[in-house]
């Protein structure tokens, strides 16, 4: 996401801080190229004129005429508005310190409410809360049923009745969570094709029965305007406590996520970044507006390291490479750990200046998969000691892998070049260092 609007962006602050000497004409064609980014990204075109006016006002100044990095001082005033844009601090979701604190989801169809149930459910778990799934949409088909599989894929209860209309299953939801010491109850509510009066009533009478301590709106961030446009409507109607943003991972223009917050005054809250259950991440505005002009994010990369990296195994790992000891059933390990993370592609853009540097070049995800299957079809022995696998072990692997012989030859080539540079690593970087100060981890 974000995309072409990152490349703008670097574009034009390229182009400023290539400049002599700044003037107010040439900050002021700047700006035009910015508002005109803004625009074809989807930006609601109000949103856009109040950002242009902000920035300007300040990027004009004597002070950024005459700084020492002019270029550098606007780039810092953009990200500064950006920021304002998109909410200025992170607002979290309300704590879930009662029983049971209640959330529920509401949105348009297929804009993916029931998934976000789910990752929110995970969530709860893994604070070592206990959640409950309510099946308040009977009106799609399957719904309930993709709710099910969702709740039985993470172990979570999902509470449904037959025959009852969505504000009663969600009354009778409230009241088995309170006998079962339910801390957090979710609601999963019909979504419609377009907004419609039914559609408000039935949130307004569920909203009524269950008292709910957040009404999310699940904004489809792929539907860009349309999505802005929908936040509004909701919010006048429903005041909303707060909006996820669905499909941040896809292709979208990215307009919807500027937008909403500005429009509405509704704070984001959520960023769904993938299609796995495990892929939400709390919304906070200073981090998706470095982001969008290209500076990374090194502080989520952080938190997604800490949230997957087994601490253990990396130190296991440190005292292998300290002794030279580093195998390929550890560089699999080390894949796996990698591949919880997310799409490759998405933790790049996340490092500062990688993603721009990398402009262009395709991450081919799916080569990790073939080197996985290739270790994978070693034997416990071979992986431990690579330099026992002879010619007919090789065709064995390359058999068991859907691999050719070549492709097992170049991964040993490599895989012994990176033994090679970690022993010569190991003379330079280790020699004198405390235990713990291993440079490569995590």
């Amino acid at each position: 996401m974000f995309g072409e609007l990152i490349d703008r962006f670097d574009q034009i602050f390229k182009n400023l801080r290539g400049a002599g000497k700044l003037t107010e004409k040439n900050i002021k064609d700047s700006l035009k190229e910015v508002r005109r980014a803004l625009l074809e990204a989807d930006v609601n075109y109000k949103v856009v004129r109040d950002f242009i006016k902000h920035v300007e006002d300040e990027a004009v100044g004597e002070k950024v005429l005459k700084s020492i990095e002019p270029g550098q001082q606007i780039v810092k005033i953009v990200h500064e508005e950006l920021v304002r844009l998109l909410g200025e601090k992170a607002v979290p979701l309300a704590p879930i310190d009662k029983t049971p604190t209640v959330y529920v989801l509401c949105g348009l169809q297929g804009s993916g409410k029931t998934t976000l149930c789910g990752k929110l459910a995970l969530q709860a778990k893994k604070k070592n809360k206990k959640p409950l799934l309510v099946a308040a949409d009977i009106y799609r088909p399957a719904a309930i049923k993709q709710l099910k599989i969702l709740g039985d894929s993470i172990g979570v209860e999902v509470f449904q009745l037959a025959d009852k209309k969505p504000p009663e299953i969600c009354a009778q939801a409230k009241k088995y969570a309170e006998k079962n010491f339910i801390d957090l109850m979710i609601v999963d509510t019909a979504g419609r094709l377009h907004i419609d009066e039914d559609l408000m009533l039935e949130l307004d009478k569920i909203k009524e029965k269950v008292s709910p301590d957040e009404l999310i709106l699940v904004a489809d961030a792929m539907t860009g305007q349309d999505a802005v446009n929908l936040a509004e409507k909701f919010h006048q109607r429903l005041n909303l406590t707060g909006v996820a943003l669905s499909k941040l991972d896809g292709d979208a223009r990215g307009g919807a996520a500027i937008s909403i917050r500005a429009v509405t005054g509704c704070p984001i809250k959520l960023a769904s970044i993938g299609e796995k259950l495990s892929d939400l991440e709390p919304f906070h505005p200073d981090r998706m507006a470095s982001r969008i002009l290209g500076m990374g994010d090194i502080v989520s990369l952080v938190e997604k390291a800490q949230q997957t990296v087994d601490t253990v195994e990396a130190a296991k790992l440190e005292e292998k490479l300290r002794k030279n000891a580093f195998t390929l059933e550890d560089f699999l390990g080390q894949m796996q750990q990698i591949k919880k993370m997310g799409p490759l592609e998405s933790i790049i853009g996340m490092i500062p200046g990688i993603g721009k540097a990398l402009k262009g070049i395709q991450i081919d995800e799916k080569g990790m998969s073939r080197v996985e299957a290739m270790i994978q079809s070693m034997t416990l022995e071979e992986r431990l000691n690579p330099s026992i696998i002879d010619g007919s072990r090789k065709r064995r692997i390359a058999l068991g892998s859907g691999n050719s012989v070549q492709n097992i030859n170049m991964l040993l080539k490599q895989f012994f070049a990176m033994q090679k540079m970690i022993k010569n690593v190991n003379k330079f970087k280790f020699k004198g260092l405390p235990k713990g100060a291993f440079p490569f981890q995590m």
